[in-house]
């Protein structure tokens, strides 16, 4: 991998991980239309450590709070009960299904997974959820002619049910073309919470999971030695630094504002990369993967 392709992929990286748009679809389509290897699942775990360190530096006050609520309620009962600390607690639970799934198919995320054609239909199945959880969230929103608007959920009414389908939903992004905050957001949507409720929420949700993940592919990359750590620390870093002002741009754009835009974008992108591929112009199939 050369200088320049970490920098244009820890840019995709960072402009795509937080909006509902798929971040390693965008990596692997960014690698396909350019003529590049695929950069791979490591690459994209290990530059997503560059964004997740956005996520902890933005909400830092929000994280610092709940750590400490957390690890208090370990030794005080009666601490269990505080909000904070249950969202210590529902972040843990919720990451359940993601480390469960993302060990058991790591073979399939690295491989077939990977084929531009489930990219493309992912991007428009997804995009068309996305789409009517937006729907029904601006119908309650706004009411109607005869109908008052209704009430959305907060992270304060949060449970344990909830959470677990909040991690069900984070768990579909472990096909490229979902979109760990589309999934997650749209099912917090679907489950009645507010935009930004389920927004902060699915940022909070994906610290554990990404962290380990990228954790965990360092570990096999330092003694396979098939990442080009120069590049790939590089792109973390761009990734850190545009992921960032996505997240401050995020959120406060989605508090009064539709998905119907990344829901076109997203039908549209899905029709183009079928109809290449349809035509011989782009391979399905990844190249090998760059190092």
């Amino acid at each position: 991998m050369s200088w320049f392709e970490s920098l244009v992929l820890g840019l995709v990286q960072g402009l795509t991980e937080f909006l509902p748009v798929s971040s390693s679809a965008h990596l692997r389509l960014t690698a396909a239309f350019s003529g590049w290897k695929d950069p791979g699942a490591a690459f994209t775990a290990i530059t997503q450590i560059g964004t997740e360190t956005a996520v902890l530096i933005y909400f830092r006050k929000d994280i610092g709070r709940i750590v400490s609520a957390w690890f208090r309620s370990l030794f005080d009962k009666a601490r269990r009960r505080d909000h904070d600390a249950q969202t210590g607690w529902l972040v843990i639970v919720g990451s359940i299904p993601i480390g469960l799934l993302g060990v058991t198919l790591k073979d399939q995320i690295e491989g077939p997974f990977r084929d531009l054609r489930i990219t493309a239909t992912m991007l428009i199945v997804v995009g068309v959820v996305i789409g009517i959880a937006d729907r029904l969230a601006a119908r309650d929103e706004t009411g109607g002619r005869h109908r008052a608007p209704k009430q959305r959920k907060t992270l304060e009414n949060l449970g344990v049910k909830d959470g677990l389908i909040y991690g069900l939903c984070q768990a579909c992004a472990l096909i490229p073309g979902v979109s760990r905050s589309g999934a997650t957001i749209s099912g917090g949507l679907f489950m009645g919470y507010k935009r930004e409720a389920a927004a902060r929420y699915s940022f909070l949700l994906a610290i554990p999971a990404v962290l380990a993940s990228g954790a965990f592919e360092v570990k096999d990359s330092v003694g396979e030695g098939h990442v080009a750590w120069g590049p790939t620390l590089f792109a973390t870093v761009i990734a850190f630094a545009s992921g960032y002002a996505v997240i401050a741009w995020f959120m406060k754009w989605i508090s009064n504002k539709s998905f119907m835009p990344f829901v076109w974008y997203r039908v549209a992108l899905g029709v183009v990369i079928i109809a290449l591929v349809s035509a011989d112009v782009l391979s399905p199939h990844a190249a090998e993967s760059a190092s």
